[in-house]
């Protein structure tokens, strides 16, 4: 039985002595879209162009629909799409005829699935449209339509909302969702644009320094990510007990600089105020914030988000 459309096991690349992917495991699921979360140069592209069978990894396994030999998975990376790195696509040429010579080389018969493709890019109307006239947004498009030739059960994108404008970014995100949910197509996309991610992924994989640290499902990051309030007050040591003896059921921990910090606060932010008010306390500060992507990303890097 499948368990994961795509799974790598300790796969290391390197370029003399340059590591780019260093023992790197990741597994997707079928019907996930799973982010691939990364700074410039921490092995995102490597990793996909592994996948791909654009490089070969120095050692490791790779497997596909639970396929793992060469020639096997020669014919697994025939039911993906895949956009490494930016579109591939000839400028001069229309649209449509860019789509013509993406079937022909993929060796599908019949020109029903460009119209098919076409309209679920939403580019039918500028089939006739030379490439180079069109926008960052349309060129984007036309490389997903050209990776959906062949109807693929996996689609690979890196970085496929880089240089979108917001209204393309939203846009792109929706076509993703209804590839997703509509034709069942379990995608792998990278991203440094966290926040877009947080939206759209169902899984994530972070990657620092060629590494992978960490996978997380988005249910187990929303239990991470949640709202926090943080509280200034003039006497920490006093309002503390107060925390324990009012509201025993408040998850808090101290910070430096006489700052309580409460994770998914379950009272209005009045009784807080009253709680010290009552008790000759006085609040010198207080902050709601959103623990973020971003936020769990830098934390697993090392990094901190109170100053």
């Amino acid at each position: 039985m499948e368990k994961y459309v795509v799974e790598t096991r300790q796969v290391t690349k390197s370029y003399g002595s340059l590591l780019a992917l260093d023992d790197v495991s990741i597994h997707v699921k079928r019907g996930e879209i799973y982010g691939l979360i990364g700074d410039n140069g921490a092995g995102k592209t490597t990793l996909l162009k592994a996948l791909t069978g654009h490089i070969w990894p120095t050692k490791g396994k790779i497997c596909l629909f639970n396929q793992q030999g060469e020639k096997e998975l020669e014919c697994c990376r025939k039911q993906i799409g895949a956009v490494i790195e930016k579109p591939g696509f000839f400028p001069y040429l229309s649209v449509e005829k860019n789509l013509e010579y993406c079937r022909i080389l993929k060796g599908i018969p019949g020109k029903d699935c460009i119209e098919q493709v076409l309209r679920l890019v939403g580019l039918w109307d500028r089939r006739k449209s030379k490439c180079k006239e069109l926008s960052m947004g349309m060129k984007q498009r036309i490389g997903l339509a050209i990776a959906m030739i062949g109807e693929p059960q996996l689609l690979i994108l890196d970085e496929p909302i880089n240089g979108l404008d917001p209204s393309g970014i939203i846009e792109f995100r929706n076509l993703l969702h209804r590839l997703n949910q509509e034709k069942n197509i379990t995608i792998l996309l990278s991203s440094h644009i966290l926040s877009e991610l947080q939206q759209i992924a169902t899984t994530f994989g972070f990657l620092s320094k060629g590494m992978l640290i960490e996978e997380i499902s988005i249910t187990e990051l929303n239990e991470k990510c949640s709202n926090y309030l943080e509280i200034t007050v003039s006497d920490i040591d006093a309002y503390a007990a107060m925390l324990d003896q009012c509201f025993p059921d408040e998850l808090y921990k101290i910070l430096p600089n006489h700052v309580v910090q409460l994770s998914c606060p379950k009272r209005n932010i009045e009784e807080y105020s009253q709680l010290a008010a009552s008790h000759g306390i006085l609040i010198t500060g207080l902050e709601r914030h959103q623990y973020s992507l971003e936020d769990h990303y830098i934390n697993l890097k090392g990094g901190s988000n109170h100053a």
